[in-house]
């Protein structure tokens, strides 16, 4: 049997000193992330970062840049995810849209509310991609290849 990690997309969006984050409802409770999620069968990671945001914010979004590749293990569960985070802009709120399952609501914090609220985030993946983003860190979308 082949081991593979969990595949995932992220995306990291700042305004007005805040970024958009989601409120989950998760196994382990309620759970903030930013908007985010697996990729699909079929889908390019840019596809797949453009829905989950949809599906969890009602904002359509557009990647621009890719802010990393975050590698988790997480500790309590034989699971790894490896999340391709994106950053770019928001685009037409969609504001009859019904969330995504499970997705409680879309809100904006600041860096600050962030790391007092580290105990509900859904992984350490959550504040790192803030802190890479408010670094400057930031790598061009030509990196990634999606090969047919």
């Amino acid at each position: 049997m082949i081991w593979k990690p969990n595949t995932t997309v992220a995306a990291i969006v700042h305004q007005d000193g805040k970024f958009l984050m989601v409120e989950e409802d998760t196994a382990d409770g309620l759970r903030i992330n930013q908007p985010a999620g697996h990729l699909e069968q079929g889908e390019t990671l840019f596809d797949a970062v453009q829905r989950e945001t949809l599906e969890e914010t009602a904002y359509h979004f557009e990647p621009t840049e890719l802010l990393g590749i975050y590698h988790w293990q997480r500790p309590d569960r034989d699971i790894t995810y490896l999340r391709f985070a994106f950053v770019g802009t928001l685009g037409e709120h969609d504001a009859g849209r019904a969330l995504d399952t499970g997705i409680i609501r879309a809100l904006w914090m600041t860096r600050a509310e962030l790391a007092a609220s580290q105990h509900l985030h859904r992984s350490p993946q959550v504040l790192r991609c803030v802190d890479d983003y408010l670094a400057g860190q930031r790598y061009p979308l030509a990196l990634i290849h999606h090969l047919v």
